[in-house]
């Protein structure tokens, strides 16, 4: 009999090098940039369609979301100059490097938005940011995803599909609520909807993150991560329930938005976990290798097989 095999690397040491970005730094500015994101699409609806109060409250959502991101970002960092280097060249096939220039100039439009709607003034100026900042929203949602599935870290990198949807559903959930939550019920028709729409796009993707790709599943399901992706997906599936009653209560709207926030910042918190998790443990990294390498040697015979049949 052989004995059952058991992963270890080099005196310990993970295969791959985890990442070192830093908790809860790192998965607060994937949170905060996402909603930031989605607010500022909410934000430009509602200026086209003349919903003043719930413009307002979007816009404010996506300026205070984009400058606490920044502010996460650069202390994970450890000084703003290592920001501001990240843009002195624009390249187009690094998601990091795109991903600042995607930041930069959101942020910069959302804090004049925002600037402007405390200010009472500058109407004009504001429809124009406004515009700008939501163009760049829907990129703002889901190029962190991007960021992670990028590495090689196991579970994020087979994710790299589902990945992005997640991201984009959690960040219609979050800014849909924390806009449900604030602004008056004759306005928050959009936000209710949209808050509702990004909780269904999440939960279903997540679940393919999940169960869908093998081994690398795992960490999802498991420790900590899964601890977080358990609660993520009460709060979130319950805040979706509420939102069919927060267009009649107050009250609703309110734990609606907060259950629906609180789930997309515990899914960051999750998926950031599982990664690192996978990062770590060695198993993650040498059975799909192994299970990869099978597989091709299998399609390779095959192929012989049928040539020399064909001859």
């Amino acid at each position: 009999m052989v004995d059952e095999v058991e992963f270890t690397s080099y005196y310990g040491r993970p295969i791959i090098k985890p990442p070192v970005w830093k908790t809860p730094d790192v998965p607060l500015y994937l949170f905060l940039g996402g909603a930031a994101g989605s607010s500022a699409v909410l934000g430009a609806l509602a200026e086209g369609t003349r919903r003043p109060a719930l413009a307002r409250v979007a816009h404010l959502t996506a300026g205070g979301g984009a400058l606490a991101s920044v502010a996460f970002l650069i202390h994970d960092l450890g000084r703003p100059s290592r920001f501001l280097n990240m843009l002195r060249v624009l390249k187009t096939t690094s998601p990091l490097s795109v991903g600042s220039w995607i930041l930069a100039p959101f942020s910069a439009l959302t804090t004049a938005t925002a600037g402007a709607h405390l200010l009472g003034r500058f109407p004009l100026l504001r429809r124009f940011t406004g515009a700008g900042a939501a163009v760049l929203g829907g990129p703002m949602t889901t190029y962190t995803a991007a960021l992670l599935a990028d590495t090689a870290v196991p579970s994020w990198h087979e994710a790299h599909r589902e990945l992005p949807v997640v991201f984009a559903g959690s960040a219609m959930a979050a800014g849909g609520g924390i806009t449900t939550a604030l602004t008056p019920l004759d306005e928050a028709g959009p936000a209710r909807r949209v808050a509702a729409m990004g909780a269904a796009i999440e939960l279903a993707a997540m679940h393919r993150v999940e169960h869908g790709h093998g081994l690398v599943s795992e960490p999802y399901r498991t420790g900590r991560a899964g601890k977080l992706l358990k609660t993520a997906r009460a709060c979130t599936a319950t805040g979706a329930g509420l939102t069919l009653l927060a267009g009649r209560s107050r009250t609703a709207a309110a734990v609606s938005g907060a259950l629906l926030a609180v789930g997309s910042v515990l899914t960051r918190f999750g998926v950031f976990d599982a990664g690192m998790a996978s990062a770590k443990d060695p198993r993650y990294t040498v059975e799909p290798q192994r299970a990869r390498a099978r597989a091709s040697e299998a399609a390779a015979s095959r192929a012989a097989a049928g040539s020399r049949r064909g001859s």
